[in-house]
């Protein structure tokens, strides 16, 4: 599978507010954010519930791999989906690094990559933790 994911009952700022904590206590922050409902409404006029996607990245591990394969950051930052399901159900998808880097010819990429998906699946675990 390309991603890992979790069902949050709460409503989607509070679970966005404790994600974005979580994110730093496993030294992860966002370096881009979409805002995807936004979009589609101002483009399209299209009304869809909450969802967006966050680009998180740890700067050391992002460096480790562009320099050892530069064109490799086009597979960078993992992403990960924050999106209503329904009101007080959130889903929080986050890019499996392995899926992607693993694509990778590099070792060291690869490694990496397991780093990151190790981060990535202790945020989700502390994230199902928490209660709103």
């Amino acid at each position: 599978m390309y991603e890992f994911n979790s069902t949050i009952d709460g409503s989607f700022d509070e679970v966005k507010t404790a994600l974005l904590d979580v994110l730093l206590q496993n030294q992860l922050g966002i370096v881009s954010e979409i805002d995807v409902q936004a979009t589609l409404k101002k483009k399209m006029n299209l009304s869809i519930p909450a969802y967006q996607i966050l680009g998180a990245c740890n700067p050391k591990l992002a460096a480790q791999i562009i320099e050892d394969e530069p064109n490799a950051g086009a597979l960078l930052p993992c992403n990960i989906v924050i999106r209503e399901q329904l009101p007080g159900k959130i889903i929080v998808s986050f890019m499996d690094p392995m899926a992607v880097l693993g694509l990778s010819d590099s070792q060291l990429v690869k490694d990496v990559a397991k780093i990151a998906q190790k981060k990535l699946r202790d945020v989700k675990s502390k994230l199902e933790t928490i209660s709103f």
